[in-house]
């Protein structure tokens, strides 16, 4: 298994994709409904799975939860996810991507009658093992469709919220980076130039 320790007050960059890289998002409903869950099931005071009615009216809620992790970054992908995801409390991380997963398998296999595996195994892990590292891997998740849509014209990643959109404010946590790296004013002007990656070659997946 792929997977670093995962100790507290530590950041780790997890992805998984679909099992033979398959499409795990097939329209907006899919996307949509995988937002709700980064958004929900990350409550300590919520059992995963749960019917979508009572996730819809926990998503409407505006109280303050305590969350498993952070999430500080995310790009979901026709056949991919990854996230950036700071580990808050023991054990949050595993806890939250075993709920994530388990939710969104169930809901996929009945929307499309089938049943099995849809991911490639458990989440993959890397420890973000320098600080230095950070901005680079959060500039690598949102890079990630470049190569089919615009960033700018993208939905399902976190960029928009760091040119200071706040389309996501209620799944993210990127005040957990304050402690550890200091975002460029320019998110926008700072990404288009960051094209070589390779110092974090240990710390990212390659997705094709």
């Amino acid at each position: 298994m792929d997977r670093a320790p995962i100790e507290e007050d530590s950041f780790h960059h997890v992805y998984n994709r679909g099992v033979d890289k398959r499409v795990i998002f097939e329209e907006d409903k899919d996307y949509k409904r995988f937002l709700l869950y980064l958004q929900v099931l990350n409550d300590t005071e919520v059992q995963s799975p749960n019917t979508f009615e009572v996730l819809s009216q926990r998503a409407e809620e505006d109280e303050k939860k305590e969350r498993l992790a952070d999430v500080v970054a995310f790009c979901l992908m026709p056949n991919h996810f990854h996230l950036l995801l700071h580990e808050c409390r023991e054990g949050g991380i595993s806890r939250f991507m075993q709920r994530l997963g388990t939710a969104y398998t169930m809901y996929f296999n009945e929307k499309n009658d089938r049943s099995g595996a849809l991911f490639q195994g458990p989440f993959k892990s890397k420890l973000v093992d320098d600080e230095e590292y950070l901005l680079g891997v959060i500039d690598y998740i949102h890079l990630n469709p470049r190569e089919i849509e615009h960033l700018s014209e993208y939905r399902w990643s976190s960029y928009h919220d760091f040119c200071n959109q706040k389309k996501y404010d209620k799944i993210l946590t990127a005040e957990a980076l304050n402690d550890f790296t200091e975002l460029p004013k320019d998110y926008r002007r700072w990404i288009t130039g960051q094209h070589d990656f390779s110092a974090i070659n240990h710390i990212t997946i390659d997705h094709k």
